[in-house]
């Protein structure tokens, strides 16, 4: 049996261009072809929130779409570079979806996130969102790539070896990584 040959997305990454006038066949058939992924990503982020949160993972992956296809300044590089900043967008997304819950509760109800997999060992499986975006900006603060690591293992699902390849460096320096941003997170989330 013949199978079709897989799409390149990493040509098609490169090949955007939003100021294009075929830019809207081009994201169309980016959309097409990544939606799947992003749509994993998204219920898995999702599944670990509260069980009454109003984004569902089908409007998280189009808010993040939008942002991702409307950044003027992004060179896709590939797959992996592409799904890194979708979970930056994601982040995003969730990060100022609860700051408007949070602003209309004056407080109240923030949306908790659950770290499957004994990601931040030690520490309570159900972590406000809030507060773990605001560890991985002081991580980014002391240690921008560890940040990086954490932002694409958390928000993004990605492997070591997809994280090394988007990244540029080796999977062990992955790993190296992500320990020590797991250990920070650990110590700082268990502080709050």
């Amino acid at each position: 049996m013949v199978y079709p040959a897989k799409p390149d997305i990493t040509r098609l990454l490169r090949e955007f261009d939003p100021q294009l006038t075929v830019a809207a066949q081009q994201q169309d058939r980016l959309l097409e072809l990544l939606y799947a992924e992003l749509q994993a990503t998204a219920r898995g982020l999702m599944s670990r929130e509260r069980i009454e949160h109003t984004l569902q993972p089908t409007a998280l992956v189009h808010e993040a779409w939008l942002k991702l296809i409307n950044q003027e300044q992004v060179q896709w590089q590939d797959r992996a570079h592409f799904l890194g900043i979708a979970a930056r967008c994601m982040r995003q997304v969730l990060v100022d979806h609860a700051r408007s819950h949070g602003a209309a509760e004056r407080g109240g109800d923030f949306r908790q996130v659950t770290l499957d997999e004994g990601l931040l060992s030690g520490v309570s499986q159900d972590l406000e969102l809030l507060a773990l975006d605001e560890c991985l900006n002081q991580l980014a603060g002391l240690d921008p790539r560890a940040a990086q690591v954490a932002e694409m293992r958390i928000f993004g699902g990605l492997t070591v070896a997809e994280i090394a390849h988007n990244l540029a460096v080796s999977k062990r320096t992955v790993d190296g990584d992500w320990a020590m941003a797991r250990l920070w997170l650990s110590r700082e989330l268990a502080a709050d």
